[in-house]
């Protein structure tokens, strides 16, 4: 579909992430079900023997740009009004989101600016220019990839999208639950990475909503543990340097997504590399797909917990696909 036949609601969202309900995640799924893919759900009975649970895996390694990511993006994207739309969009992204907001610019028709950080990977900053964005490069850290976006965004006058406190894109990414209980039923458990904390909000907000019951549970890497850490000592973590394979996963959990995590009980569990890379292996062994190490700490986890999962029915969000297939983590 292009810009052009393209209708879907353009209504501004105006509201704090922690006001989110599954009205507006609902909203979300009507405004981009004409750009975004419905994923599958997968089984595996040999991780079903190995966990000792009944998994059920939401793979949004299929989705557009591989990643869930792009479900905030476009629900960002066409929640523009057109005049602000037609001034463009911004993010500082180290790969899944600025690809998802450079695709989903495109859908629209107007212009992406992407701030990637020095020594993201190659194969993923390839990803965001291929869809079209301009790219601009800033150092390695969190506090120069913020100050390069306000710089663009003031030259520019484009709409800043946030990769995770953005609250279009909290709802938009809510939608992969949405579509994953729907399908699925009834589950006992339900986990996903966190990183800045967008998909993990999200989920706890639609799955909530949908299932009161359900346990909502965030894999994390040991390596980048400030959810995990904030939760514990009740302070947000904000100094911490990420060091973890799991690229995705590097952002500091935001202010707005941390309190959507203590509002709905999310339970964080962290894994080390290791697990997560002996993760990875298994899907793309078992199950024939191709994850990345972000997605695969939701699977460490469930191995590395057993007590907490074994005899449930667990739903699972693989978040991503994208992998540097030359540099793959067990190579």
């Amino acid at each position: 579909m292009t810009a052009r036949d393209a209708t879907p609601e353009t209504t501004p969202i105006d509201f704090a992430s922690s006001e989110i309900g599954i009205a507006d995640i609902r909203s979300a799924a009507s405004r981009i079900r004409d750009f975004v893919h419905t994923t599958p759900v997968l089984r595996s009975r040999s991780l079903d023997a190995l966990a000792g649970a009944a998994l059920s895996f939401k793979c949004e390694n299929f989705q557009r740009a591989g990643a869930f990511k792009f479900r905030g993006a476009c629900n960002a994207v066409w929640s523009l009004p057109a005049d602000v739309a037609a001034r463009g969009v911004v993010t500082h992204s180290s790969g899944n989101h600025g690809a998802a907001l450079a695709l989903a610019a495109r859908t629209r028709g107007i212009e992406a600016h992407v701030i990637v950080p020095e020594g993201a990977i190659k194969s993923k900053v390839a990803a965001i220019a291929a869809y079209g964005a301009k790219l601009h490069h800033c150092a390695p850290t969190f506090a120069a990839r913020e100050e390069a976006a306000e710089r663009v965004r003031r030259e520019t006058g484009a709409t800043l999208v946030h990769p995770f406190t953005d609250a279009a894109v909290i709802a938009g990414q809510g939608t992969a639950t949405l579509e994953f209980l729907t399908e699925v039923g009834d589950l006992d458990l339900l986990i996903a990475p966190v990183g800045g904390g967008g998909l993990i909000g999200g989920t706890a907000i639609a799955a909530k909503a949908l299932q009161p019951n359900l346990a909502v549970v965030a894999a994390e890497p040991e390596g980048a543990a400030d959810a995990y850490e904030s939760l514990r000592t009740g302070i947000r973590v904000t100094d911490l340097v990420p060091q973890t394979v799991s690229d995705g996963l590097r952002g500091i959990i935001g202010e707005i997504n941390l309190a959507l995590l203590r509002r709905y009980a999310v339970e964080v569990l962290p894994v080390s590399d290791g697990e997560t890379i002996a993760a990875m292996r298994l899907v793309f062994e078992r199950m024939k797909i191709v994850i990345e190490p972000s997605s695969a700490t939701a699977l460490a986890a469930v191995l590395r917990h057993p007590h907490r999962f074994r005899g449930h029915r667990v739903g699972v969000i693989f978040s991503g696909g994208n992998v540097d297939l030359d540099h793959l983590p067990w190579q």
